[in-house]
């Protein structure tokens, strides 16, 4: 007999079926994983001696004597139960370099992992958004810091989150297996709210339950605290910064300090080493904080050299009341103070520190005062082999014998980072750390903070632009901002652009489209209605510009806008356009801040008179402006007014498109000199869009005799045969040639670029198994913009700074180019493996980052338009039946056109109104092409 459910209870259950598939989807479940080896994680080039195997093995035993079974945690403190976020991150270094210092195996450590990352996956939050401040370690509870349990918590420390977010990139870097389990942990943290106005804020309970959020973090753990955030994409740049501080002279060393002490804000403004230790063992000391690391440890050499007394100061926890001290090189005005957190003074336990001498010892190892606290301590260990103690009393000479993770977790992260031949844990491609004893008479930089400071910051010359006489420093002073006025409103808005959508965007897809958006969320700026080119300065090119105009046209056709939205923006950009100074009156100059709306140059300093026009970043946004008047016919008139305000007399020469640069000579006289273009790729794409308004540059568009090198046993191009200049093209990229296909389709000529251009990178793939995706593309670090070439400078797949020379270790794997190349061959089984690499590169605040490190896998931390835009231009064109962005004009009836009838206009328009291009269709697909282009592309092997 069959049983037959009543009709009620079957609804019932297919409901809850439904509501169960749906959260299947909305939130993320982790299954247990197994890592992978990563090669830079694993190459220890300078093994550990057979006495820093002791050290190494007995730090180690903490871990495994103080570890709970049923939650994967350790206890903070040897015996206790308790744990902070700050002590999960310890412990996560430490589970790491005891992996690769051969101190477990694989298998012990994936059962360490997955059992301590389910447990943290499901921990109850504090008001459901970040971790509390504490928990207790063998039940997972939250708990107050006397091990209570609280069901509401007690707050949490934004410093700590940054701890175990650093920790979580290691982890991720060296066990890329665990990736999408930490990327669903961080997804169901509300970390946004930890953040506020630049700065790392906490939360604490008050006595009448409210909750009250605190800026938290003092010059050095602020600093670091932050670094872990940005690794994340989360970006605190006043915590980041270094001001405000000063500098008080202790001992004869001028030491920095921060400016905010207990007095004023009930915080305590301390400097100890620990701070400076991790951020060099981490991200590598560099620039003015290798500097006051350096102070840090020659004032406590000097105090030994006055007293006798080895000093190695920092935080500790203590074996006897109050239980944790912070011993201070300065804190609240008083030098060498030890005080609690509340600012209380404990001078009589005041002692060396265990922690910090390892970490000075390794940080400067040709340093003898280092290597003497560090004979002080290195054999500082509990007999029953519980790991290392915290230090030894100054006064009493006795061992301080608290024993804990954040001592034997540090000295374990210390003997890794010496393994690897000290390079640092999380910046595998930062700078070298400083290693030479610091300075008996260090001059420090003028902190911001004092009246004649100016603070200098590197900025990268624009990814489509040659390097003239480049200024690579920027002034910040703050200039002031101008309110730009938006056109009048349109007669007739459309709901709508006129393109036409083949297909919907997937769930996946739009999630994409909104991530990207993002970026022209965070970087507009609403008075002058511009957006930044990159995330880290506040300038843009023409370019860039053309980008935004460009993703506004995407992100509104995706619907990912609102028209109202739209409308607005467009025509606040439209009106900062009639606001740019034109240099020399005819062309808008290289570059702007987008706050005064007056010219710059590349290093962000201001040229009043402007430093030139580059004719790439005019194409760029003369095919931005013209796909406007096409797909949205009703800002028609405003985009003629602004293009015929401008002067093309010297742009457009014979058939070829020049820029203008400005050179200072030595008797001081400034000099412009117009040139012809020949980046390739750059110069076919922008002879395209000056082609669409009608002017003649056949000389420029794509055709010609072409030079190739053999790269991959493929004929690549590297430049065009030309007579008319001695420029050379210095290297071939991507970017160009996916952006020309994706706008203007692969016409015959371009297609025969193109394919071997892409073709080079399936087969380095397919030889090497490293993911190629070579582009121009924004980097944290000197040289800012890396060329990742196919070929430059006679050299395959060689990286490159704008100045030709080599950047070791520093080719990407480009997130645009991968998203472009995907759209473009969406058959293609490589451009579905690049696809597969980059498409979780992004920060759902800012947008998508630019791409990873081919050596190491690391995220390339940068934001830019010229990325995120393409990512909207890619994911348009997915539903587009894959037809060139770019859609012709149905009527040539505008004020633009009509001005060309009139001809002899004085501003070198075209002669005729027509336009040089159209679009076709083959068997190929859709393309724009010259009537006149019937001639075979011709190629010859250089």
């Amino acid at each position: 007999m069959i049983y037959k459910l009543p009709q009620q209870k079957l609804l019932r259950w297919i409901a809850l079926f439904l509501v169960g598939t749906f959260l299947q989807f909305l939130f993320y479940i982790p299954t247990p994983v197994l890592s992978q080896n990563s090669n830079s994680c694993s190459n220890i080039t300078i093994p550990l001696t057979s006495e820093e195997q002791t050290y190494a093995r007995a730090a180690w035993q903490y871990f495994v004597k103080n570890y709970q079974p049923a939650t994967g945690f350790t206890n903070s403190t040897g015996g206790y139960p308790s744990g902070t976020l700050w002590d999960m991150g310890n412990y996560l270094m430490a589970l790491n370099a005891a992996r690769w210092l051969n101190l477990t195996d694989q298998t012990d450590f994936d059962s360490r992992l997955n059992k301590f990352l389910t447990t943290l996956n499901s921990l109850k939050l504090f008001e459901d958004a970040l971790p509390n401040k504490v928990y207790n370690a063998a039940t997972a509870q939250m708990v107050d810091y006397g091990n209570n349990p609280l069901e509401r918590g007690i707050g949490w420390s934004a410093l700590d989150v940054g701890r175990i977010l650093a920790a979580f990139d290691v982890i991720r870097t060296c066990h890329p297996q665990y990736n999408d389990w930490l990327k669903g942990i961080i997804a169901k943290w509300q970390v946004a709210r930890s953040l506020k106005d630049g700065q790392l804020f906490g939360a604490t309970v008050l006595s009448d339950n409210k909750t009250l959020l605190v800026q938290e973090g003092r010059l050095g753990y602020e600093e670091y605290g932050a670094r872990g955030y940005q690794l994340w994409g989360f970006s605190a740049p006043k915590a980041i910064a270094l001001e405000p501080f000063k500098l008080v002279e202790i001992n004869g060393v001028q030491i920095p300090v921060d400016s905010r002490d207990f007095q004023s804000t009930n915080a305590n403004n301390y400097v100890v080493s620990e701070s400076y230790i991790l951020d060099g063992i981490e991200f590598g000391l560099q620039g003015e904080l290798a500097d006051f690391a350096a102070r840090v440890l020659d004032v406590q050499k000097r105090r030994f050299d006055t007293t006798g007394q080895l000093t190695a100061v920092t935080e500790d926890n203590i074996d006897q009341a109050p239980y944790f001290l912070y011993n201070t090189v300065y804190a609240n005005g008083t030098n060498w103070a030890t005080i609690t957190d509340a600012n209380q003074p404990y001078p009589q336990f005041r002692s060396l520190s265990t922690k910090a001498a390892f970490g000075w010892r390794y940080l400067f190892p040709d340093n003898a005062y280092a290597q003497k606290v560090f004979d002080a301590v290195k054999d500082l260990r509990s007999p029953d082999d519980s790991g290392y103690y915290a230090g030894i009393y100054e006064e009493s000479k006795q061992p301080n014998k608290a024993l804990t993770g954040n001592t034997n977790g540090l000295i374990l992260e210390i003997l890794y980072y010496k393994a690897r031949g000290n390079h640092p844990l999380i910046t595998s491609t930062s700078a070298s750390v400083s290693t030479s004893k610091p300075s008996e008479n260090a001059s420090p930089t003028i902190p911001a903070n004092q009246s004649n400071s100016t603070v200098i910051t590197p900025i990268a010359i624009p990814a489509n632009q040659p390097n003239p006489n480049v200024t690579t420093l920027i002034a910040t002073s703050k200039p002031t901002e101008v309110a730009v006025a938006p056109i009048p409103p349109v007669d007739s808005p459309q709901p709508s652009s006129n393109l036409k959508l083949d297909r919907s965007l997937t769930a996946v897809e739009r999630r994409y489209a909104e991530a990207a958006w993002r970026y022209f969320q965070a970087n507009y700026h609403s008075k002058s209605g511009l957006i930044d080119d990159r995330s880290d300065f506040k300038g843009a090119t023409l370019w860039g510009l053309g980008d935004y105009l460009a993703a506004l046209h995407a992100a509104r056709s995706l619907d990912t806008i609102t028209p109202k939205e739209f409308d607005q923006r467009t025509r606040h950009l439209l009106g900062a356009l009639t606001k740019l100074p034109l240099f020399a009156g005819e062309l808008p100059s290289r570059s702007y801040d987008t706050r005064s709306l007056q010219p710059i140059d590349y290093g962000g300093n201001p040229v009043p008179e402007g430093n030139g026009w580059s004719a790439l970043d005019l194409g760029r946004m003369l095919a931005a402006l013209y796909n406007l008047k096409s797909c949205h016919p009703e800002y028609t008139a405003a985009v003629d007014k602004i293009v015929l305000d401008w002067s093309y007399l010297r742009v457009v020469r014979e058939g070829i498109l020049s820029s203008a640069t400005v050179t200072k000579e030595q008797d001081g006289r400034y000099l412009t000199r117009v040139n012809p273009e020949t980046r390739l790729g750059y110069e076919e794409y922008a002879a395209r869009a000056f082609q669409l308004w009608g002017f003649n540059l056949e000389r420029s568009a794509v055709g010609g005799e072409y030079q190739t090198a053999s790269v991959e046993g493929l004929k690549v191009p590297i430049q065009r045969h030309r007579t008319d200049t001695n420029s050379k093209n210095q290297y071939t990229v991507s970017n160009p040639f996916v952006l020309y296909a994706l706008e203007f389709g692969l016409d015959p000529k371009m297609r025969s670029l193109f394919e071997p251009i892409f073709q080079a990178q399936a087969e380095r793939y397919r030889r090497t198994g490293t993911l190629t995706a070579s582009a121009t593309t924004l980097i944290d670090r000197k040289p800012y913009n890396v060329h990742s070439t196919i070929t430059g400078e006679r050299e395959s797949w060689v990286a490159l700074g704008d100045d030709g020379k080599p950047v070791p270790k520093g080719r990407l794997v480009s997130t645009a180019v991968a998203f472009a190349y995907n759209a473009l061959l969406p058959e293609n089984k490589y451009s579905q493996q690049l696809l597969q690499g980059t498409t979780d590169l992004y920060n759902p605040l800012v947008g998508f980052y630019e791409g990873f490190y081919e050596t190491t896998g690391k995220t390339a931390v940068g934001f830019t338009s010229s990325t995120n835009s393409m990512i909207l231009q890619s994911l348009l064109y997915n539903v587009t039946n894959r037809q060139p962005l770019i859609r012709p004009i149905t009527t040539m009836k505008s004020l633009w056109w009509q001005t060309l009838t009139k001809g002899n206009s004085g501003r070198g328009l075209p002669n005729s109104a027509i336009q040089q291009i159209k679009l076709t269709s083959d068997s190929s697909g859709s393309y724009w092409v010259s009537d006149s282009e019937n001639t075979h592309l011709v190629t010859g092997t250089k």
